[in-house]
């Protein structure tokens, strides 16, 4: 029955999965957002990147404290269920109160300070779920048809929103009422999920209650050679512990001090690494869509929706292969196809603009060829969604603060996604989109170059930084192997 149980939970949760693809971190919105501000609300490309600047820096405040929230709560369900459904509250009352040409830009960068806040707890919500579900084993298969499933549920989301807005251009703000369609889908299945399937000291990165994990090995006395707690009483995850310490002794609860993560060095460079990922690469698609809808009237919007389509299509794919291989491959290899992929379609965007903008009128084919570089974001972005998940699942282990440093990637994430929202519309508006391209591809060739050179391969290489320091696990060998050799 408890096999039934467990199978019955995974399969909710790729539902759940399916319809959070439109909701997960706000970007599939916030793009269309974009769109349908500049085209029919009259807005700059400048007043758009302000609120992209607005939501990224929310999201990166709030990311790490939700990662904490997720590591330390049993009511999982409950908050992601409720980050869902204010997402989508708040996405209505953008389509809703936003006026002409910016007239009350401050009340709608509140409403994206307020968004980016509640979304903040939306990706550590289902990766811990699905990591107290599955376990650190099972998370290579499960993160990869998660991904698949999101993207698959987008494509088709934002699909039915693309034509909508294409029948009802101008006047396109009905397109977001496919929000609570997707929120609706989200809570049908997420309440689904049985609660005693979701095992809280694995969603942590301890290990399985029950298990050899650190979760089990836990109690206020500690070892005199290794320094980490002894058997004995487990406190459970839902008591959450305020000592912030950097020193390398875990808390009674088996976990890492917060504080003792930013010791690891791999971390912190995979940190920058995403971050700069995101600076390059986050502004490029509402640029793609840009470019297509601006000046086309409704075939330009239908373009701009194809834009998030096609690239998610491609990042089911993309998901597939990273499931599949990354764990015969290795993380870094795939990782770096993903990240490379970024300059040679920037490269490409600056020729086709080149194109465009010497033309009087753009031409069916050439927009069709503009479109089509959204293959390569389908395989650069569809890559990183996945593998970032996994390298932090592999930094991670036995730390107990898997969701805080997936909150700390995410955070990354989120203020990379905010200088390149800003920072790419600026360029659009002030240099031109051709040159804009130009920049943001040689930025992102510093990201490939980092994780080339810097990270290395992180698939069962005991990076985890939960395990003791490196002479600590040397001295407790020898002190083990000297108690052998008195037995024998």
């Amino acid at each position: 029955m408890r096999s039934e149980s467990k199978a019955s939970a995974r399969f909710f949760l790729g539902l759940v999965a399916l319809f959070l693809g439109e909701l997960r971190d706000g970007l599939t919105m916030i793009n269309m957002q974009s769109a349908f501000l500049i085209v029919s609300k009259f807005y700059t490309e400048k007043q758009a990147g302000i609120l992209f600047f607005v939501f990224g820096m929310s999201q990166f405040l709030f990311q790490a404290p939700a990662g904490y929230i997720m590591d330390y709560t049993d009511r999982k369900v409950a908050i992601l269920a409720l980050a869902s459904v204010t997402t989508t509250a708040l996405t209505l009352l953008t389509a809703a109160t936003a006026k002409e040409y910016g007239a009350n830009l401050g009340w709608m960068a509140f409403i994206k300070l307020l968004q980016g806040g509640v979304t903040a707890l939306i990706p550590p919500g289902l990766n811990s779920i699905t990591q107290g579900i599955v376990g650190a084993d099972g998370m290579t298969r499960q993160v990869s048809d998660n991904e698949m499933r999101n993207h698959f549920g987008t494509a088709i989301i934002v699909l039915t929103g693309s034509l909508m807005a294409f029948f009802m251009y101008p006047d396109i703000g009905m397109l977001f009422l496919v929000s609570p369609v997707a929120c609706a889908g989200v809570l049908l299945f997420l309440f689904r999920i049985n609660p005693s399937d979701i095992d809280h000291y694995a969603a942590r990165g301890l290990g399985e209650k029950g298990g050899r994990g650190r979760a089990d090995s836990v109690n206020a006395d500690v070892d005199m050679y290794t320094l980490t707690p002894v058997a004995g009483n487990i406190q459970p995850p839902s008591n959450p512990s305020f000592n912030f310490s950097s020193d390398d002794v875990p808390h009674v609860d088996g976990a890492s001090s917060p504080l003792a993560l930013l010791k690891d060095t791999t971390l912190l460079t995979f940190i920058v690494i995403v971050f700069l990922f995101h600076t390059s690469n986050g502004t490029v698609l509402p640029l793609v869509m840009q470019t297509l809808a601006i000046g086309e009237g409704r075939t330009g919007i239908l373009m701009s929706g194809l834009c998030i389509i096609v690239a998610q299509v491609f990042m089911v794919g993309s998901a597939k292969v990273c499931g599949d291989y990354s764990g015969l491959w290795g993380r870094k290899t795939i990782f770096l196809i993903g990240l490379s992929s970024v300059p040679v379609r920037c490269l490409i965007l600056y020729a086709l603009t080149g194109i465009k903008n010497s033309m009087a009128e753009t031409s069916v084919f050439l927009q069709v060829v503009i479109l089509s570089t959204q293959i390569l974001d389908g395989v650069g972005a569809g890559v990183f969604g996945t593998m970032y998940i996994l390298v932090t699942s592999d930094l991670s282990a036995g730390t107990g603060r898997f969701s805080l440093t997936l909150g700390l990637t995410s955070a990354a994430m989120s203020i990379g996604g905010t200088v390149s929202g800003y920072l790419g519309q600026a360029l659009a508006q002030d240099q031109g989109y051709q040159n804009a391209f130009m920049m943001l591809g040689f930025m992102s060739c510093l990201p490939a170059f980092g994780y080339l050179v810097f990270m290395p391969e992180t698939l069962d290489s005991g990076l985890g930084m939960g395990r003791i320091e490196e002479g600590e696990e040397e001295e407790e060998n020898r002190v083990n192997n000297k108690e052998m050799q008195v037995v024998v």
